[in-house]
């Protein structure tokens, strides 16, 4: 299971549309490794001038990684992750996550990262079961 839904929640989703917010937090509580992955990539964007900023380290455990995997193959809890941190999430090799200005989706950068050569250049032995 993705993530672990409170109650109330549930409850609201059932009869509707959800508070973004109320999403969100619940992403932060089920996957905190996920969480904290992309608020430091976040943190480390903000704190530069570059066009993105990525997390090269791999999670410590599967269970980690699985909680990234299940962050970013997700498309609501992507795209709420990016609303919530105003950024462009990318995704290579079951941890890399990279974190893109807006505006800098249409960038060389963007293109590099998310092109098949990119992917295959990310490539080394220790990550091919991940």
């Amino acid at each position: 299971m993705s993530l672990a839904v409170p109650p109330a929640l549930l409850e609201a989703a059932e009869r509707g549309p959800v508070d973004d917010a109320e999403f969100v937090a619940c992403v932060r509580d089920s996957l905190p490794y996920a969480w904290q992955t992309v608020s430091h990539v976040v943190a480390d964007l903000n704190a530069s001038d570059d066009d993105f900023a990525d997390n090269v380290i791999p999670p410590p455990s599967e269970a980690e990684r699985g909680q990234l995997l299940r962050a970013l193959a997700s498309d609501a809890i992507r795209a709420g992750l990016e609303q919530h941190f105003g950024v462009r999430l990318a995704f290579q090799n079951c941890h890399r996550v990279a974190a893109f200005r807006p505006a800098a989706v249409d960038s060389d950068a963007y293109r590099r990262f998310v092109s098949a050569r990119g992917q295959l250049l990310n490539q080394s032995p220790e990550l091919r079961d991940c």
